[in-house]
């Protein structure tokens, strides 16, 4: 057993973004735009997969741009959409 480690090695080296593309994503997706948000969430979970991190802000950021553009669509759909006659 010598060389194994009692924990998960840690991943490849390099710059590990996924927590400020899971932020961000989020951010943007709930404030303006539902589709930047989804492909920051996407580079969340690509740089998790890389770096053998957590991948749930991507996957919050992508489900709540999702909402956001369902949601902006369902009003301009209905003529409720603030602001926009």
């Amino acid at each position: 057993m010598a060389g194994q480690y009692p924990y998960q090695p840690p991943g490849r080296a390099g710059r590990d973004r996924t927590t400020l593309w899971g932020v961000l994503g989020i951010v943007v997706g709930l404030v303006c735009c539902g589709v930047l948000g989804v492909i920051l969430g996407y580079l969340s979970i690509r740089d998790a997969r890389r770096y053998g991190s957590s991948p749930v802000l991507g996957w919050i950021a992508i489900g709540l741009s999702v909402l956001n553009i369902l949601g902006t669509a369902i009003l301009r759909g209905t003529g409720n959409y603030p602001g926009w006659n």
